[in-house]
């Protein structure tokens, strides 16, 4: 994927998410439970909102030093490290983005998007960012995360206040599986993934399911047993 690419495809995304953000059924239920557990509508949609925020945030330092990682390194990394308590302050960030309200943080999406804008417009082709927990990542790269981070989260909020999904850009919903499916190949190896798509009574890994809604508590490894789900970063 060519770094144009990968900014239209990301820009795209996240800007296909404003219909839901501006939904009046998302204001009607701002203090409901979402579709995510521990998630208020509210704190779903600032969760949102994040994907866009955070390229402005790491776009707005000195570019690290660092050999990077890709995009499929940077989810198994994440994924790997993330337990319940990580998840609980994925969930106290959105409640507190939520807290002002939905026209306030309608604005703040609205601003992102048009940040992001002006900024991937202007930034080199092997531009360098610092990332959650000092990860170094081409920024072309970590937009492909960001991609799947808004399309997942729109379809998590179009379910929560039951509306139907707008579509996003062609490609765009391709360029997320893609990428995911690499996730998984990282993470799993290329039988597992196979047997994943075409024997799922063997599927034993299940080597799809790159998140959990939830994280479950980290417990001392034995060297069996199912591995502890993840929510997404």
């Amino acid at each position: 994927m060519t770094s144009s690419s990968a900014r239209r495809i990301f820009l795209g995304a996240f800007a296909s998410a404003r219909p839901l953000l501006a939904a009046p059924e998302a204001a009607a239920r701002w203090g409901e439970p979402s579709a995510l557990p521990g998630l208020t509508v509210g704190g779903l949609a600032a969760h949102l909102v994040r994907s866009g925020q955070n390229v402005v945030r790491y776009l707005s330092v000195e570019p690290p030093d660092g050999p990077p990682i890709d995009a499929p390194e940077y989810y198994a990394t994440v994924l790997e490290g993330m337990d319940a308590a990580d998840h609980a302050d994925v969930v106290e960030r959105g409640e507190e983005g939520a807290r002002a309200g939905p026209g306030a943080l309608l604005e703040a999406y609205d601003e992102a998007l048009a940040l992001c804008r002006d900024a991937l417009d202007r930034e080199p082709e092997d531009r360098l960012v610092a990332v959650f927990g000092g990860l170094v990542m081409r920024l072309d790269d970590y937009l492909a995360t960001r991609t799947v981070e808004a399309l997942v989260h729109a379809d998590d909020l179009a379910a929560s206040i039951e509306v139907e999904l707008p579509s996003p850009p062609p490609g765009s919903r391709r360029a997320a599986i893609d990428h995911l499916v690499e996730v998984a190949l990282r993470r799993h190896g290329e039988r597992a993934v196979l047997v994943a798509l075409t024997r799922r009574e063997r599927d034993a890994a299940d080597a799809l399911r790159i998140f959990d809604a939830v994280p479950q508590e980290r417990q001392p490894e034995t060297g069996e047993g199912s591995e502890p789900g993840h929510a997404t970063r």
